[in-house]
C-alpha cells in the first residue's frame, strides 16, 4: 500500500528521481574538485534557464526572501526612491524590505484582491517621480495574479529606472526572457519551477544592476547579502577555482544542477507550454465545477499555480482536511484580506498530466464530502478534455 500524499501546493513541489538521488548523495566537500565542477556548471546553466547571457548569477543558501533581500540590501542605499508595482502579499514584503535599507517607498496598488495595476497607472506613477529601481512580482503566490514583466519593463526603461522581478513562483514555470525584456534583476527560489528542495536563493543580476552596484557610495547594510562577498566566490566557482566565503549547501547545489539540466533538456519554450496545458487543464475543471478563481479575469491568472474560492456554505478547512484525506495537499489561503475564504493549488516543475487529474479528483471527493452539490466528474471530464486537446 502506498502510504504517500501527492504534495502539490504553491512549493515546495513534487521533485523528479533524479533531483532527489542527489540530495541523498554522500556530502563531499565544497573544495573538492567534483563539487566544484558541478557549481560552476549550475551557474553556466542557470543563464540559458533565466535567458540572460550577460547576466551574473548568484546561488546562495537561503529562501526566496533572502533573494528579495539581496537585491534590496545591494541596489538601494538610503533615501532611494523605489517602485512597487502591488500584486499581493508578496509585493507588501517587498516594500517593507526596500524600507528597511532607507528607500523612499510607493505602492501602485491594484484596485481590488486579484487585480493589477494597469500599464497606464504604473507609468503615470513613474512619470510622477524619479525612481532609481522598479519591483514586479511576477507571480504573487497569495493571489495567484501574473503580472505583465515585458510591459512592465519597457516602462522602466523608458523612465531609466531599474527593473527588478520577483520571479519566486515563476522563474522555469511562466515565460519570462531576461535579457531581451530588459529585466535588470530577476530572484527566485530553489523550490518552485525550478525543482529542486527549499534552501537555495538565486538571483541573476544584469549589467546594469552590477553598475548600479558599484557606483553605490555606501557599504552595503548586510553582510551576509553584500555581492563584495560572494561575487568574487560566483567568479571562482565559475572558473573552476576553490574559494570560501560561507560553506555552501553541497548536496542542494548537486541537486540544483541535475534539476536545471533536465530543464534545458526539455527547452525553456516546450517548458512553458507544458506549464500552460496542464494549468488550463486544471482551471478548466475548476471552472465546470463552479469555482471562482481570485484572479479577475483570466489574463490575469497565472500558469505555475490556482487560487480558488471555497464555495458558498463550504467550511473551508474541513474540504482541505477530506481533499489530504483522499491523497492530495494542498494550501490554505495566505492574502490577509481573503485568507479564509479561498484555497490555493501549485502544478510546476515536475508536475504530469496524471498530477492533474489525481488532483482534480481528490477535490471532487472532497467537495462532495463538504456538501457541495455538483455533478459527479464533471471536472475530471473537462481537464481530461483540455489535456486531449
Amino acid at each position: 500500500m502506498k502510504d504517500r500524499k501527492l504534495l502539490m501546493i504553491p512549493g515546495p513541489v513534487e521533485f523528479t528521481p533524479e533531483v532527489m538521488q542527489a540530495m541523498g548523495m554522500p556530502t563531499t566537500s565544497h573544495l573538492a574538485p567534483n563539487f566544484i565542477e558541478v557549481f560552476g556548471q549550475a551557474l553556466e546553466r542557470l543563464r540559458d534557464v533565466f535567458l540572460c547571457p550577460a547576466g551574473q548569477p548568484f546561488v546562495v543558501a537561503g529562501s526566496g526572501s533572502l533573494a528579495m533581500d539581496m537585491a534590496a540590501a545591494n541596489l538601494v542605499e538610503v533615501g532611494d526612491a523605489a517602485l512597487v508595482v502591488n500584486t499581493g502579499y508578496f509585493s507588501d514584503r517587498f516594500g517593507a524590505i526596500l524600507e528597511r535599507y532607507g528607500a523612499q517607498v510607493t505602492h501602485v496598488r491594484a484596485a481590488a484582491v486579484g487585480g493589477a495595476p494597469t500599464l497606464e497607472e504604473v507609468e503615470a506613477a513613474l512619470n510622477a517621480g524619479r525612481y532609481k529601481l522598479m519591483t514586479i512580482t511576477h507571480v504573487d503566490t497569495s493571489t495567484a495574479v501574473v503580472a505583465d514583466v515585458k510591459g512592465l519593463a519597457a516602462l522602466g526603461r523608458k523612465y531609466g529606472t531599474l527593473v527588478v522581478v520577483d520571479g519566486v513562483c515563476s522563474v522555469a514555470g511562466e515565460a519570462l526572457r531576461q535579457e531581451e525584456w530588459g529585466v535588470d534583476l530577476v530572484l527566485t527560489a530553489s523550490q518552485k519551477a525550478l525543482g529542486t528542495p527549499p534552501g537555495l536563493a538565486l538571483v541573476m543580476a544584469g549589467p546594469r544592476a552590477l553598475e548600479a552596484f558599484r557606483r553605490r557610495s555606501t557599504p552595503v547594510g548586510c553582510y551576509y547579502a553584500d555581492w563584495t562577498n560572494w561575487l568574487p566566490i560566483m567568479e571562482a566557482y565559475e572558473a573552476r577555482k576553490p574559494a570560501y566565503y560561507g560553506t555552501p549547501p553541497v548536496n542542494l547545489i548537486w541537486a540544483l544542477n541535475v534539476s536545471l539540466g533536465q530543464i534545458l533538456e526539455e527547452g525553456m519554450e516546450p517548458r512553458c507550454a507544458r506549464h500552460r496545458r496542464l494549468s488550463n487543464a486544471f482551471k478548466a475543471a475548476m471552472g465546470a465545477l463552479g469555482l471562482k478563481q481570485v484572479p479577475l479575469s483570466p489574463e490575469l491568472a497565472a500558469t505555475t499555480l490556482t487560487a480558488v474560492y471555497y464555495p458558498e456554505g463550504v467550511d473551508g478547512g474541513a474540504l482541505l482536511g477530506y481533499i489530504g484525506a483522499a491523497g492530495v495537499i494542498l494550501a490554505g489561503g495566505l492574502h490577509p484580506e481573503i485568507r479564509t475564504r479561498y484555497f490555493r493549488i501549485g502544478h510546476m516543475g515536475a508536475v504530469s498530466p496524471s498530477d492533474i487529474l489525481v488532483t482534480v479528483g481528490a477535490i471532487e471527493r472532497g467537495l462532495a464530502q463538504a456538501g457541495y452539490s455538483f455533478e459527479a466528474g464533471v471536472g475530471l471530464a473537462a481537464a481530461q478534455a483540455a489535456l486531449i486537446r
